[in-house]
């Protein structure tokens, strides 16, 4: 159902047209009705309602009809339709097609949702109740205004990324960054897409100023990296439960941190030359236990450092300092001795 068309609704019809999804405008009750068999079964949406896919669809399980309802305490004030003197609507409702057969008899201008609710409690469909749990916070919502959709934005954002601490200070940088302005990213679309981007983008830089001598910039840019690429996990994630998409077996961003492990390993071969009569493999070796052990050392260990240790940020900070000092090769060997000695003297991971 819509008031009409507009170029948003247009770009919509379009998007589930793409994705072989058949996408019809109605813009009165009857109209609808038409579209509608008495086979058909339907997902009924309030206008304005905002709600948590998972929480949803758990509400919805079944083949059976159902009106979700919640006490009206509070839910008048939050723009929810009062249904008795008890019970608010929950501004959902799953129903059989050929309920829409009454909408005829209605008049042009009424409001369908409302009519859609009151003939389904009047045949006898059953009220289940949105838990408490689930109305929680932002997790159950009735949006009036754009600046109401821009501020629930943000709240779920920090819903999702706010609470608890971070396991190092890099990635309390990233969700910073993803709280601050994660809500205009997600806004304007593909924000994981444009962070991954922007990735791809500080690696060949860090590459470039590797290249013509700047290796402490390098490692500064290889730093920027990283954090962009936990802001990306966290758009990500946060796209994917937008969608009720699952993880893939390997995240993008996992994928990207192999990148941004590789710019690390060729400024550490930038900035430790090849002495003569080096074999190619000692050379080579270097770097690529360091970061093994970075990859490693995490995975095995425990306790409130483990996040530190897999803090690229961290690390390009440090070989940054020491690059500025000429002494790359020699922190190199002391951080790989260091993780050594933290997966040694390091609580054991504990699995399950």
């Amino acid at each position: 159902m819509a008031r009409g068309t507009s170029p948003e609704l247009i770009a919509l019809q379009h998007d589930a047209e793409h994705a072989g999804l058949q996408f019809t405008i109605a813009t009165g009750p009857g109209q609808l009705a038409g579209l509608v068999t008495a086979s058909d079964e339907l997902i009924v949406i309030s206008e304005g309602l905002f709600a948590d896919s998972a929480q949803a669809v758990a509400l919805l399980d079944g083949r059976a009809p159902v009106v979700l309802v919640q006490p009206v305490e509070g839910a008048l004030v939050a723009g929810f339709e009062r249904i008795d003197i008890n019970r608010a609507s929950a501004g959902l409702m799953r129903l059989p097609g050929q309920m829409l057969e009454r909408l005829h008899e209605l008049p042009a201008d009424c409001d369908v949702i409302s009519a859609l609710t009151r003939i389904a409690l009047q045949t006898g469909v059953a009220m289940r109740e949105v838990s408490a749990t689930a109305r929680a916070g932002s997790g159950w919502r009735m949006i009036r205004s754009e600046a109401e959709a821009y501020a629930l934005e943000d709240e779920w954002l920090r819903s999702r990324f706010g609470e608890g601490s971070c396991s190092s200070p890099g990635r309390a940088v990233a969700r910073f960054g993803v709280l601050s302005f994660g809500t205009s990213l997600l806004h304007a679309g593909n924000a994981s897409n444009a962070v991954s981007a922007a990735v791809l983008v500080c690696v060949a830089i860090a590459a470039g100023l590797g290249w013509f001598g700047l290796i402490w910039g390098g490692f500064a840019f290889a730093a920027i990296a990283w954090l962009l690429v936990e802001a990306s996990r966290l758009l990500r994630a946060a796209e994917r439960h937008a969608l009720g998409q699952p993880s893939p077996a390997i995240p993008r961003a996992d994928a990207m941190v192999w990148l941004v492990d590789t710019a690390f390993a060729a400024l550490i071969l930038l900035a430790t030359p090849r002495f003569p009569g080096e074999p190619v493999l000692a050379w080579l070796c270097l770097p690529a236990i360091l970061m093994m052990l970075l990859v490693l050392a995490p995975r095995i260990t425990g306790g409130p450092f483990t996040g530190w240790i897999a803090d690229r940020a961290l690390l390009g900070l440090i070989l940054a300092v020491a690059s500025g000092f000429g002494q790359v090769l020699l922190v190199v060997r002391l951080l790989s001795v260091g993780l050594v000695l933290a997966a040694l003297l390091l609580p054991p991971r504990r699995h399950g």
